[in-house]
């Protein structure tokens, strides 16, 4: 690593109505170094690599790029500077190859023969093989994760922003993209990481600036830091570990029995003789790679997509052909892994969307028909308080929150309408350590007043802590479902790989 300075981040300030968001930042990014940036949600983080990358313009301070001034106005400029980012939400269309999406992000891009030839070069030599033919829409997770890399790799960047770049890949990918990083480092290339977990940025970084409510409060080398110290940097707090308590009964609360689904749409997976018992009290872990099916099992549990009606019983009720709202009546509820356009609208504010999920259950709709808001707006100002959703008040946008305030929100929306069953999709998906803590409690809390709970999750530390009995989903087909007490994150990857002795493949 270079002693030299690459970026350099002079008391960078920026003010929304109601917040400060970076206030008075310093920092220094060296060349061939990798430096994580870190701090709890809301915390600043985004706002800070929007400016770098050209998406918001710094109220004060200033920025220098190999010692010259460096204020670009939009990401063509950061671009053409050397500066490139890959998103935490992948930028790309299904319909479209490999070569045809890293095509829309260049600017004078060449012919697709030539670029084609191009991408197979570099994607060999960083250990990040692709087809650039493939359709986008046919790729996994961490192959799309690729693609991203590779758009970014072709513009020679001199520093490369990631923003929770292992969310979605498994063990294996993991290694790989940590191989490929390492590899940029020893060419000299920057990276500014951007993660919630913390056991990578141990693994992988140089350097981490911690920030927190907008300021940079420290700096540590994290591999001399334990993950407990950087999680409690981050919010000038101790962390509360999660307690289990268990109180499974032997009553069936959820049975889904021989469930197949064949979908319409091509991008969709197939469900494939699907069957298990979720008992009271219960939570069960179902891991796997992203685009494995997990989504369509969790509209179809949800009741968004019917099925059969004997294929899913509740407590012994046949409901497979009865819609969401008749399902939640029943003590259903779901939080679906897109919190954002999914679990919540981005216009509405946090009242508009308490009513849209819990108007049912909660009885928030008069005998006239009149929604009564006096009654939302408590329940929401409760989710608010209960689940330390940081935003001014329960007015505002969905959309204005972030990541992690969002998630507590829709997390604590189901959880306080005491679900009989709870299916939550991705519950701590980029979340900060201490909002991760406190929705695992949550949902342990919730288990031990009987609810049985459902958590699809690509985190496998997380369904080793939190979950009674796991299944692994692969392709549309879930393998049988073993006890997680004494299961290992190894025997999980090897799992949700779809190998096994826990597998009884139905061809």
């Amino acid at each position: 690593m270079s002693s030299s300075s690459l970026l350099e981040i002079h008391g960078i300030t920026k003010s929304y109505p109601g917040v400060i968001a970076n206030e008075d930042v310093k920092f220094t990014i060296k060349t061939g170094e990798i430096h994580a940036l870190l701090g709890e949600n809301g915390a600043g983080k985004s706002t800070l690599v929007k400016t770098i990358y050209g998406l918001v313009k710094p109220d004060k301070g200033l920025m220098k790029l190999n010692g010259n001034l460096y204020s670009p106005n939009e990401p063509r400029d950061a671009r053409s500077c050397g500066v490139a980012m890959v998103f935490q939400h992948f930028s790309l269309f299904n319909a479209l190859s490999v070569a045809e999406n890293i095509a829309l992000g260049m600017e004078s891009p060449p012919s697709m023969d030539h670029l084609s030839n191009k991408i197979e070069t570099v994607s060999i030599e960083y250990g990040l093989p692709i087809n650039p033919e493939k359709m986008v829409g046919n790729l996994s997770a961490g192959e799309q994760q690729r693609v991203e890399i590779i758009r970014c790799l072709l513009q020679n960047p001199k520093l490369l922003i990631m923003d929770e770049p292992t969310s979605v890949l498994t063990p294996n990918e993991i290694k790989t993209l940590f191989n490929t990083l390492k590899k940029l480092k020893s060419e000299g290339t920057s990276i500014l990481y951007i993660s919630h977990k913390l056991e990578d940025i141990r693994s992988i970084c140089d350097t981490a600036t911690i920030l927190r409510g907008g300021k940079n409060v420290g700096t540590c080398d994290p591999k001399k830091e334990n993950v407990r110290n950087i999680a409690e940097m981050m919010i000038g707090d101790t962390i509360k570990i999660p307690k289990k308590k268990s109180t499974i009964s032997k009553l069936v609360a959820l049975e889904v029995d021989c469930l197949n689904w064949v979908p319409n749409d091509s991008s969709k997976k197939k469900l494939k003789n699907i069957s298990f018992k979720l008992l009271k009290g219960e939570i069960l872990g179902i891991g796997g790679v992203a685009g494995n099916g997990q989504d369509e099992l969790t509209e179809i549990l949800s009741g968004e997509v019917l099925s059969n009606k004997n294929t899913i019983r509740l407590f012994d009720k046949p409901i497979g052909d009865i819609g969401i709202n008749k399902r939640r009546l029943l003590g259903l509820l779901t939080a679906p892994e897109e919190r954002l356009g999914h679990a919540a609208i981005p216009d509405m504010d946090l009242i508009e969307n308490t009513n849209l999920t819990a108007h049912t259950r909660e009885n928030f709709v008069k005998k006239s028909g009149i929604i009564d808001w006096k009654k939302t707006q408590e329940f929401a100002q409760n989710i608010i308080k209960e689940f330390d959703v940081r935003t001014p008040n329960a007015k505002v946008a969905a959309g204005s929150l972030s990541g992690g305030n969002l998630q507590k929100f829709v997390i604590g929306r189901e959880v306080l309408q005491k679900p009989l069953v709870f299916i939550v999709n991705q519950p701590t998906w980029g979340v900060d350590a201490a909002a991760a803590s406190s929705i695992r409690q949550a949902i342990l809390d919730l288990a031990s007043t009987g609810s049985a709970v459902i958590i699809i999750s690509q985190d496998l530390d997380e369904l080793l802590e939190l979950t009674d009995n796991f299944m692994a989903i692969n392709s549309g087909e879930m393998s049988q479902k073993i006890n997680t007490q004494g299961l290992t994150v190894d025997e999980i990857g090897l799992m949700i790989g779809g190998t096994g002795a826990y597998w009884k493949r139905h061809d």
